[in-house]
């Protein structure tokens, strides 16, 4: 019979796998109380949540074909970010932090990210992308470049046109 603190423990992990958009494992051996504060200050900030898990609850969690693909990281000790808003925010955050701390044994072992595993260089090159908004941003700017310079051009002609027109009047008045 599983023990009822277990099973709501499951539960919870399981809710937070949903409202997750992606997932870093980290090695947190070696961490203080008042860093563990330190980053999950900076990932809510971010949108993100740390926890610290039991493995096999983990993978109950996540259920037998997901646990299966993070088998092999699932190995001691391991602490979770769920990035539940923006996830490139969250991740440059986490990578920040344990780039900052620069302690040996703890450091980001990989990243789950629609069900598939990244490996910890990966999602250092996904805390390298620039925020949603700047993207965002990017993609608008392109859109609208085209349609701005066809205004810019027909705005030119007009006012070519015009100039022309007026000079034509100009040298019939002085006539």
């Amino acid at each position: 019979m599983p023990n009822p603190e277990k099973v709501q423990k499951v539960e919870e992990l399981r809710a937070l796998i949903e409202r997750s958009t992606g997932a870093i494992l980290t090695e947190y051996r070696g961490l203080t109380v008042a860093e563990i504060t330190s980053l999950r200050k900076k990932l809510r900030d971010s949108g993100g949540e740390y926890h610290v898990v039991k493995n096999t609850l983990f993978k109950i969690a996540l259920g037998p074909e997901q646990s299966q693909k993070l088998e092999q990281l699932l190995q001691g000790p391991t602490a979770v970010v769920f990035a539940t808003k923006d996830l490139v925010a969250t991740t440059k955050a986490a990578s920040d932090f344990f780039r900052e701390l620069r302690r040996p044994g703890v450091q980001i072992k990989a990243g789950w990210i629609d069900g598939k595993v990244y490996s910890a260089d990966q999602v250092a090159e996904i805390a390298k992308l620039p925020p949603k908004e700047q993207i965002v941003a990017q993609l608008i700017g392109s859109l609208n470049a085209p349609v701005s310079n066809f205004v810019g051009t027909l705005n030119n002609i007009i006012g070519e046109f015009v100039r022309t027109v007026q000079a034509i009047a100009d040298k019939k008045a002085a006539a």
